[in-house]
């Protein structure tokens, strides 16, 4: 398969706006402030949040969570705007429905501070496992110099196991999101599996979901 995606006929225009949205990312003595994830224990896990200009893939069963991870997300503190892309399920308000659109065409469609793909999975079940990691190098080099994060969702269970392994080497941090059953409680956690130049934390996080979303412990196990 090639390396990129041709170009795609009859997509709809993009909507008009600039790449990303001019922010101060900085502290004064240089150190880069850290972008929230939307999970307050996710944020005391990750030392104050996700580092800008960042690739977070997100992976785990359908009703592990990760969607309502990446809306809270791409929601932030509601100071970032952002940009969700929907390819395989129902838009909320504010999203865009991308099922019509061709990858290709993903690039004029990202624009903001914090962006979601949700799913990466639906892009390499249709267009392969070649061209989605072509799509993001260059959507990582993008971010790179622009400081913008993009979060990007991935099920469990789908994928080969090496498709799974270049997905996680290409991004910089990973996020797994489990649920296991003991007796007659749910039990939901999820993990950290890596940062890229940094040490991954060597703790869990329980969780659980209300009607307002993910609540996270601010208390994590150690693995």
């Amino acid at each position: 398969m090639s390396e990129s995606f041709p170009a795609a006929a009859g997509a709809r225009q993009p909507r008009e706006g600039v790449r990303n949205l001019p922010e101060d990312i900085s502290f004064a003595d240089g150190r880069k402030k850290k972008r929230s994830s939307g999970i307050v224990g996710l944020n005391l896990l990750l030392d104050g949040g996700f580092p800008p200009g960042t690739l977070i893939m997100v992976y785990g069963s359908p009703v592990a969570g990760i969607d309502i991870a990446a809306r809270q997300f791409w929601r932030g503190d509601g100071g970032d705007d952002g940009t969700y892309l929907m390819n395989d399920g129902d838009p909320d308000v504010g999203m865009v429905n991308v099922g019509d659109v061709h990858p290709s065409m993903y690039q004029d469609w990202l624009m903001g501070n914090r962006m979601v793909i949700d799913s990466l999975s639906s892009m390499v079940i249709k267009y392969g496992i070649d061209g989605t990691l072509a799509f993001l190098r260059q959507a990582r080099e993008e971010i790179r110099q622009t400081g913008a994060n993009i979060m990007f969702l991935v099920y469990t269970g789908v994928h080969q196991p090496m498709d799974m392994t270049r997905l996680m080497r290409i991004s910089d941090i990973v996020i797994e999101f489990t649920t296991e059953v003991h007796q007659a409680e749910i039990e939901r956690t999820l993990a950290v599996q890596k940062i890229r130049k940094a040490a991954a934390p060597q703790r869990l996080l329980p969780f659980i979901i209300t009607d307002n979303g993910i609540e996270a412990s601010t208390t994590s196990r150690v693995v």
